[in-house]
Order: C-alpha cells, then sequence, then structure tokens
C-alpha cells in the first residue's frame, strides 16, 4: 500500500493520553513523558503516534511526527463504517459497528478522537479488555485498518456489489417491477 503524504492534507492533531514515567536511578528517580496523539483531516484520513522524551512538548511532537508517517484511509459508507468490525491490541479489544444516520460517535475517550478525526461521524463502539488508552486507541486503529469496501471485495470475487451486499443478483423481473413500487402511493 502506498504511503499517503501528509504535506498535501489539512491535518488536525488531538492529544489522546499523556503519561508521566519515572525510572529509578542511584540518585533518585528519573522523569519522562510518553504522549499518544491522533492526527485526521475529518474526511477519511488518520493516523495514530506515539511519542517519548524528557518533556511533554517534545513528546508531543514527536508523536505527531509519528502520527503523519502512519497514516490510512478509513473506509467509510455515508457517515459510517462500512461493516462491523473487531480490533485487536494486546489485551484490548474495541467492537465498531455501522450506525444509522444521526446517531453520532458513540464511543470513550481516545476511540472517539481517532474515529472523528477520520470522519467516521456515527458508529457504536465498545471496548472489551483492557481500559488502557493506548492499546484501545490501538486495536481501534487496527479494527479500521481491516475494513473493506464492498466494492473492493465484489472486484475480487468477480461478483457485482449487489450480490457481495446481500441482496442476491437482479432478475429481469426485479427491474421491471423496481420503478413501480417505488412510485409514491396517493392517499
Amino acid at each position: 500500500m502506498a504511503q499517503i503524504k501528509a504535506d498535501a492534507l489539512n491535518l488536525e492533531e488531538s492529544v489522546i493520553h499523556i503519561n508521566r514515567v519515572a525510572k529509578v536511578v542511584k540518585g533518585g528517580r528519573r522523569f519522562s513523558f510518553t504522549a499518544l496523539v491522533a492526527v485526521g483531516d475529518r474526511e477519511s484520513t488518520v493516523g495514530v503516534g506515539y511519542g517519548k522524551a524528557k518533556e511533554v512538548p517534545l513528546a508531543i511532537q514527536k508523536a505527531i511526527e509519528d502520527a503523519r508517517k502512519n497514516l490510512f484511509v478509513v473506509p467509510k459508507h455515508g457517515t459510517t463504517i462500512t461493516h462491523e468490525v473487531l480490533g485487536h491490541y494486546g489485551a484490548g479489544r474495541v467492537i465498531m459497528r455501522p450506525a444509522s444516520a444521526g446517531t453520532g460517535v458513540i464511543a470513550g475517550g481516545g476511540v472517539r478522537a481517532l474515529l472523528e478525526l477520520g470522519g467516521v461521524n456515527d458508529v457504536l463502539t465498545k471496548s472489551l479488555g483492557t481500559t488502557n488508552p493506548i492499546n484501545m486507541v490501538r486495536a481501534a486503529e487496527q479494527g479500521l485498518r481491516s475494513l473493506r469496501r464492498p466494492e473492493d471485495i465484489a472486484l475480487q470475487r468477480g461478483k457485482t456489489v449487489r450480490e457481495v451486499v446481500g441482496k442476491g443478483p437482479v432478475t429481469e423481473e426485479e427491474s421491471v417491477a423496481a420503478p413501480v413500487a417505488a412510485a409514491p402511493e396517493g392517499e
């Protein structure tokens, strides 16, 4: 898969989680910081990055650079995802289901930021397993990366999109009866 150029996109950043890490040495504790950041254009492109440094602003900057290197496109159907998916990462599992228009993003914390920056406006999610923000966001990212479009699957299988979606093959009777059934009835 070709890498997406971050320079051509108008990306927004969202800091999901900052963690202080203490390393115990002979003279006491040495503190450093880690940052988990999501970047996206709020249309279809999103990425997640992780950075570590001695100071918070440096950790955030490193995480943003990492996220811009790991951009990917989220397959969507309207304002929701194409199909139900379960993402795994470590002990984190996030299930994401398509939702009807107007539902909104039903998700917690970092998963919400990731989906909103990816342009998904209607989705239902549930976190299973860990509540660690890093594992939850990485699981959601893995789930979004595994989404596929019906057009791609139809092309791969040599079928029509209608057959893949589950409506079955179109017969001549259906194609003639469809415009009649679609006409509004007078009351």
